[in-house]
């Protein structure tokens, strides 16, 4: 019974790994798919978000069965408990992608990105995909290290975010009102994304630790940096 009950455990980290990568591939498809108009890539991103949907379904199911059947305590119960939070945050992470991809699709034929800002959108689309790529290894490897360090990875996201901002008030600016509030709206996409990625490695933090990751104090340097001149860009 005992084996049963962690291989369970077991299968419910596997579940939310599969989330991440499903939701690292959704931002990444994407992003290519509003940079390029490509409205048959766009339809593949919103129909694939109903897998994401499933598996957070399917792992609520088994975590509040396990909680009923075994009621776990100590380390179990906060990696049941954790499971569903982090759970939240992925399904959220494959939503906002879809987001994006819904964005494509209401512009189609038009391209919802003036070319003045693809180097900006496209680093945001990769940095947000290397961002959950990370959570995915930390919920794996349990990296405390790691995990911290994806908070200060983040920082990139917020200056990408900003620099959309600084184009979208520059006097400069000829694009129109509708361009502008898509762009907007794409920004904060990106920027909700990340903050999820952040999520969810803040809560393996307090899975492994029993602490809040904003208790514990460690001298990381970020390794994700955006890309050097994409904010004059």
């Amino acid at each position: 019974m005992r084996d049963a009950y962690h291989e369970e455990l077991d299968s419910i980290g596997d579940s939310l790994v599969e989330m991440a990568r499903m939701a690292g591939s959704a931002i990444g498809r994407a992003t290519a798919a509003i940079l390029d108009s490509d409205l048959k890539l766009a339809e593949s991103v919103i129909e694939a978000d109903q897998k994401v949907d499933d598996l957070q379904h399917d792992l609520e199911a088994r975590a509040i069965a396990l909680l009923a059947r075994q009621q776990p305590v100590a380390t179990d119960l906060r990696i049941v408990v954790t499971s569903l939070r982090m759970s939240a945050d992925l399904e959220r992470s494959g939503d906002l992608a879809q987001h994006v991809a819904k964005l494509t699709r209401l512009r189609y034929p038009a391209r919802a990105i003036p070319q003045d800002l693809h180097a900006t959108i496209l680093e945001m689309g990769q940095l947000a995909q290397r961002l959950m790529a990370k959570a995915a290894e930390v919920i794996i490897t349990k990296d405390v290290d790691l995990a911290l360090q994806l908070e200060q990875d983040d920082d990139a996201m917020d200056l990408l975010h900003r620099t959309l901002f600084q184009h979208l008030m520059d006097e400069r600016w000829k694009h129109g009102i509708e361009t502008a509030v898509d762009v907007t709206l794409l920004g904060r996409y990106y920027e909700r994304y990340a903050d999820h990625a952040v999520a969810v490695a803040k809560r393996v933090v307090y899975l492994v630790t029993g602490e809040h990751a904003d208790e514990l104090q460690a001298d990381i340097q970020p390794e994700i940096q955006p890309v050097s001149g994409v904010e004059g860009a």
